[in-house]
């Protein structure tokens, strides 16, 4: 079948009537909407991630209460300590401070008080007797809370508890030492039932070892 040409439209033919738009008088502004071109859609995209990359690294002020409250506190100090070395102290000289401010404090020899000590618990601050007596100068329960130790087993509150009810006995029996080392072991009514140290083999004893103690450490400082 045969067409004329004039019944195919004139932009088919590549002519124009008066008034339509060439190609080269297309409009030069970008295109809205889903017909824009590649290009402008690539600058786009690197103008947002530009963007997001300036947002993240450039600073910019926060609000204090936006941050988690351990981030607000002030730094703590570190101390870093190590042991290189440790010096053992014999026990019999472990608690020479405690037993020279028992001795200023109450002006009990402090030759006795070691002595007793040594006696009592052979220096051991946690030693507990059969009978209960607790610590370096084995105090009875009812002794420490008369005397005021809270912690019979802190050295230095039973030193000191311990020299103080010393000092009682021994201005109880006018500084004689051995009556008042008997009352320390079996008790004051004892020794004013027998009128003197008790004739129990353990108090005897525990007097004529103190004594010992005293006479040997007197000997050994005049040496």
């Amino acid at each position: 079948m045969l067409f004329s040409s004039t019944d195919i439209p004139p932009d088919y033919l590549g002519t124009r009537a008066e008034g339509d738009r060439r190609k080269a008088e297309r409009r030069q502004q970008p295109r809205s909407g889903p017909d824009r071109r590649k290009g402008e859609r690539r600058r786009a995209g690197l103008r947002s991630t530009l963007l997001a990359a300036a947002a993240v690294v450039l600073p910019h002020p926060v609000k204090p209460e936006s941050l988690p409250s351990a981030w607000l506190r002030p730094p703590v100090p570190i101390v870093t300590t190590r042991i290189e070395s440790v010096v053992g102290i014999p026990a019999n000289h472990a608690y020479d401070q405690f037993i020279r401010e028992a001795s200023a404090r109450y002006g009990v020899d402090a030759t006795l008080i070691r002595s007793v000590m040594q006696t009592e618990s052979a220096f051991d601050a946690l030693a507990v007797s059969r009978a209960g007596a607790m610590g370096l100068m084995q105090l009875m329960p009812d002794v420490a809370l008369e005397l005021g130790v809270e912690d019979p087993f802190d050295p230095r509150q039973n030193v000191m508890g311990g020299v103080k009810y010393l000092r009682r006995l021994l201005n109880l029996y006018n500084g004689n030492v051995p009556l008042a080392l008997a009352s320390y072991n079996a008790g004051a009514t004892n020794v004013a039932q027998y009128g003197g140290v008790p004739p129990f083999p353990e108090t005897q004893n525990y007097v004529k070892q103190i004594t010992r103690l005293v006479a040997s450490s007197r000997r050994a400082r005049t040496e």
